[in-house]
């Protein structure tokens, strides 16, 4: 299990509670009281969604690829009641691809989680690793989960809704143009070409 703690500057945030959002395995190890208000909101930043890994030296053919992937999906349980801060795990669903060009079985991939105001200010950031292990195959997946992620909040009036967890992998700068480009492959991409 992966830990992030993060430390907010909670007297800056003005908040407006309105709903709960749905619990998990941690919150239903909790009391039953309703959550303060809503989870923040989730997901991954677009031009960091994808990862294309291209053998170096070459350029940007289907036969030129090591290894892809794809951020496919990241759900959010959180909890917190009364001035509690926020406690809240994100389980981020990867799709894996191994090129023509791949050498070995296996590929770290590297990516971050990081909290924002609703502003658009980061609050925290944090890089994680998720091995890829492909087994023979050309495609896999898999599910990472982040854990115990904690904002403070100054007192009951804070929400969730005050906040933004968001998702990426790291690139390098060529990667993150390319995707900014509004170029992708398949996950599959190269399967069944000649090299």
């Amino acid at each position: 299990m992966r830990r992030i703690a993060l430390i907010l500057a909670a007297s800056l945030l003005a908040a407006t509670a309105v709903t709960g959002c749905r619990s998990s395995r941690f919150a239903q190890s909790l009391d039953s009281t309703p959550n303060a208000g809503p989870c923040p909101v989730v997901g991954s930043v677009y031009d960091a969604a994808r990862y294309v890994k291209f053998v170096d030296g070459s350029g940007e053919l289907y036969t030129d690829i090591a290894f892809t992937g794809e951020i496919t999906d990241v759900r959010i349980y959180c909890r917190y009641t009364d001035d509690r801060p926020l406690a809240a795990e994100i389980e981020i669903d990867f799709a894996y691809g191994k090129g023509p060009q791949a050498r070995g079985d296996s590929h770290t991939y590297p990516y971050f989680v990081s909290v924002i105001r609703r502003n658009g200010k980061v609050l925290a950031r944090e890089t994680f690793a998720s091995q890829a292990e492909f087994r023979g195959k050309t495609l896999t997946s898999k599910s990472e989960l982040v854990n115990r992620i904690t904002i403070p909040r100054a007192d009951s009036s804070i929400s969730g809704v005050n906040f933004e967890i968001v998702v990426g992998f790291e690139l390098t700068p060529e990667q993150l143009e390319f995707n900014r480009a509004g170029k992708r492959f398949r996950l599959d991409a190269g399967a069944g070409l000649s090299e």
